[in-house]
């Protein structure tokens, strides 16, 4: 498990995910939130090796999340996902799903942490 903490340019750091799950193999990053009630832990960290265009569906996904995707620790894009339906992609080394609302007031070039990871 991991901790995902929210720096911000001009406030104090916040944390947004005490108990993070992280998808480390291949099949959890390609099964992601699918066919799941809740998230495993309070969110779930998809790290990845390089920067790439990271894409993510909502398909068999049945509540909104928040998506975070970071670059070197700094926010590249915040989105809100419509279960069902979302789509979202951006460059990212790695890309943070959380429940809808908590990415509130997370923006591009914010830094995020992810802690034990």
């Amino acid at each position: 498990m991991a901790r995902v903490v929210h720096r911000p340019a001009d406030g104090d750091d916040r944390v947004l995910a005490a108990d993070a799950a992280v998808a480390d193999s291949l099949l959890a990053k390609a099964r992601g939130l699918m066919f799941r009630r809740s998230f495993p832990g309070d969110a779930l960290v998809f790290p990845f090796d390089g920067v790439g265009d990271r894409t993510l569906h909502m398909v068999a996904v049945p509540f909104d999340i928040d998506a975070v995707w970071l670059r070197d620790g700094r926010v590249e894009r915040v989105a809100r996902l419509s279960a069902w339906t979302g789509l979202g992609r951006a460059p990212a080394d790695a890309v943070i799903e959380l429940p809808a609302g908590v990415a509130d007031g997370v923006s591009a070039g914010d830094e995020m942490l992810i802690e034990g990871r």
